[in-house]
């Protein structure tokens, strides 16, 4: 069913509510299906959807969220044609250059997760300087997850993990939870406490698989270029009733 948007929340009362998620992460699902409702190239839905994150980014700002990661473009998306993979990298740095001065004003900082050496040296420079320009910024993490995947991830930080190991000799009992998560891209930052996940789909599509652990997640039909900050509200709102066990009883 569509998602049903009440126009009464506000980031005021959804904060004195308290229990606002410190991490949010987004799946930004349905490009290409409101470009073909609507008749025209996918790479619409792509540059539609580029006023859904400034959205987002304004409302996490609002509501005090320490974290917002999207899921900006997986290790799967590299087996799109050329020419749609050469036009969202053209768009990423478009939005990343478009973005800086709104991106300083809310102290937003960046970070970019992923197999980042895959992405082109024109992208790798633009996220470079981005985080530069909003280098003395103190704000939310902006996260980008780009050539990214979850089991990728997991692969990554064995790897990292193994090659310390035959260095200082670590003891396998040594490894725990707590010492994993230093292995992944996202070591320091906290879960996502919250996954939003667009156009209705129901799975997780490779992200995240590590932290997603205890996510509480809320599914709309809404597509990504139709996302709104009263989407956002709805889903903190309904998070916010919501009681996290973390597989324990109450």
């Amino acid at each position: 069913m569509p998602t049903r948007v009440p126009s009464t929340l506000s980031p005021e009362a959804l904060i004195a509510r308290g229990n606002v998620p410190r991490h949010v992460a987004i799946i930004m699902d349905g490009n290409g299906r409101w470009a073909k409702a609507r008749g025209v190239p996918r790479l619409m839905g792509h540059r539609a959807g580029r006023e859904s994150v400034r959205e987002a980014v304004r409302g996490c700002v609002r509501l005090g969220v320490d974290v917002l990661t999207l899921y900006t473009f997986s290790v799967e998306n590299w087996q799109r044609p050329a020419r749609e993979v050469a036009a969202l990298m053209t768009i990423l740095r478009q939005t990343l250059r478009s973005e800086r001065k709104e991106l300083k004003g809310n102290n937003v900082r960046l970070q970019v997760i992923g197999r980042t050496h895959e992405l082109p040296a024109p992208v790798r420079q633009e996220i470079a300087d981005t985080q530069k320009y909003l280098g003395d910024c103190t704000g939310m993490l902006l996260n980008l997850a780009l050539s990214y995947s979850g089991r990728a991830e997991i692969v990554d930080g064995v790897r990292r993990l193994l090659a310390d190991a035959s260095i200082d000799k670590l003891d396998p009992k040594a490894v725990d939870d707590e010492l994993f998560s230093s292995y992944m891209y996202t070591a320091g930052l906290p879960d996502p406490d919250l996954l939003i996940r667009t156009s209705g789909e129901m799975r997780i599509s490779n992200f995240m698989l590590w932290q997603l652990a205890y996510t509480e997640l809320w599914i709309t039909d809404t597509l990504w270029p139709d996302f709104r900050q009263n989407h956002l509200f709805q889903a903190i709102a309904e998070y916010q009733g919501r009681e996290r066990r973390f597989g324990r009883t109450d």
